[in-house]
């Protein structure tokens, strides 16, 4: 028999050899990866749009999100969960509305579609949150008053509790303006979160730039309207005393 059908048959016997001492680890990461659950699309896709650099760093705190109560009445209820909070009210709101988004443990408690995403959030100096979710929020609510209000309401108990900053809400589909969430609940309007909210502090360049323009000696007082040609200035009003009542002259003012 030539050489190279020796060589042949120890390489196959080799093979079959590492390949029966593989098959038992191959057979029980199997049935390890059988027993643990599998990620689903919306979880795979939450974790790619979840904001990183709201978690890298950020110290964890006890968040307050509002979910269905599950009484069947529109009814919230609060739970408290640990979440990374970040101190900058626009990282901090889009936390908590993803892990909002996310679900309670019961998914009967959803108050959001679970294919809904937040796309963006911004803040604007007076306090109005704006809030631009996908199109699934529009299209994957249920129809009804009822679960188009609680939907809302969980979004702004939320921002309420977690985000002081946010006075009011704006919500936008997919960057647009919608005349309602399914039908029913207006969303041309915005929404109180906290009437109390202090506004975001603004730094106001306009006015600096209007203060560095004016003229060394100017005030920051409003110049005085001139008066057109043939107008009569009216005359300054006379304090009213018990020694000038009402609709006579004082007495400096008498004539002779």
């Amino acid at each position: 028999m030539p050489r190279w059908r020796w060589w042949l048959i120890g390489m196959l016997v080799l093979a079959v050899a590492i390949a029966a001492g593989y098959f038992p680890v191959l057979k029980r990461n199997l049935r390890l990866s059988a027993q643990a659950p599998a990620k689903s699309e919306e979880q795979v896709r939450r974790e790619l749009t979840q904001p990183a650099a709201a978690n890298a760093g950020e110290p964890v705190g006890k968040a307050k999100l509002f979910w269905s109560s599950g009484a069947r009445d529109g009814s919230l209820m609060a739970v408290t969960v640990d979440l990374p909070l970040p101190r900058d009210p626009v990282l901090r709101a889009k936390q908590v509305l993803n892990t909002l988004l996310a679900g309670p443990v019961d998914a009967e408690l959803r108050t959001l579609p679970p294919d809904a995403v937040l796309l963006a959030f911004y803040l604007l100096p007076d306090g109005t949150g704006v809030a631009d979710f996908s199109e699934a929020l529009a299209t994957a609510t249920p129809s009804g008053i009822e679960s188009e209000e609680m939907a809302v309401d969980s979004i702004t108990k939320t921002l309420e509790a977690n985000v002081p900053q946010i006075r009011w809400l704006k919500i936008l589909v997919h960057g647009q303006e919608v005349d309602t969430l399914a039908g029913h609940l207006d969303l041309t309007r915005t929404f109180l979160v906290n009437a109390r909210a202090a506004a975001v502090p603004v730094r106001p360049a306009a006015a600096d730039n209007s203060a560095k323009a004016a003229p060394s000696g100017a005030t920051g007082s409003a110049p005085a309207k001139p008066v057109a040609a043939g107008t009569k200035k009216s005359a300054p009003a006379q304090k009213l005393t018990p020694a000038n009542p009402p609709g006579k002259l004082a007495p400096t003012e008498r004539k002779p």
